[in-house]
């Protein structure tokens, strides 16, 4: 992996410089977003949900909830389509629920531009080469984000991953936000087709046969303990 000047001291400040203006910027934006969830789907207005990061150091990483707590006779949670609400959808394709991401950033937890952290129960599953993507900070946006996002495959979003960490660039990152910028007024490719939320890696490769349930089984087991560890 090559890293200039940029990747190696000047990006982490630009990071901060850019998070810190956005989220003074959009405070407005943040706190009628946050009043809308609280009314509509209720308390915590936060969704946290732990993700490996770079050099795979797991952090907690935030974002406006958007499906409702809905659960079943049982007490487990109902599918993930029949908890996603119309203004759940609404936030999801508007990308403001990634907002509170801003303080992921200043933090250090993220980048503005990099890999999209993906699910701890997905870097169990990844290759040696895919999990590559995990020595440069994970991003608000990505080059797979803005080469199909959602509706890449699994296959497809871990090679641009990989391809981005190959050369950190600032030409490359402003490219990608610009192109951000498009792809969030177009609304494009929020959702994987015919899935109200993106599949997980592990389940992709189990109802592909390209792992056994016994496998499955032992690495869900594996991320299971890794969140428990980092709780």
């Amino acid at each position: 992996m090559r890293q200039g000047i940029y990747a190696r001291s000047i990006k982490r400040k630009l990071d901060m410089a850019l998070a810190g203006g956005a989220l003074i910027a959009l405070s407005p934006v943040m706190a009628v977003t946050a009043w809308q969830v609280r009314r509509k789907l209720g308390s915590p207005v936060l969704f946290t949900q732990l993700r490996p990061g770079k050099n795979e150091k797991i952090f907690k990483m935030y974002k406006f909830r958007t499906m409702t707590d809905e659960r079943d006779a049982d007490g487990k949670l109902l599918p993930d389509e029949k908890r996603l609400t119309e203004f759940g959808k609404f936030l999801r394709e508007s990308s403001l629920d990634e907002l509170p991401e801003l303080f992921n950033i200043l933090k250090g937890d993220m980048s503005i531009v990099g890999p999209r952290p993906q699910l701890v129960r997905d870097m169990v599953f990844m290759t040696k080469a895919q999990r590559r993507r995990h020595r440069v900070a994970q991003g608000l946006t990505g080059l797979a984000q803005v080469n199909g996002r959602n509706n890449l495959s699994w296959e497809d979003k871990l090679a641009y991953d990989q391809q981005y960490v190959k050369k950190v660039t600032f030409l490359g990152d402003l490219r990608i936000v610009l192109c951000t910028v498009g792809n969030v007024l177009k609304k494009a490719d929020v959702n994987t087709e015919g899935m109200a939320t993106a599949e997980d890696l592990g389940d992709y490769l189990l109802r592909t046969g390209q792992v056994d349930q016994d496998t499955y089984d032992r690495k869900q087991r594996i991320a299971a303990g890794l969140c428990e560890k980092n709780r």
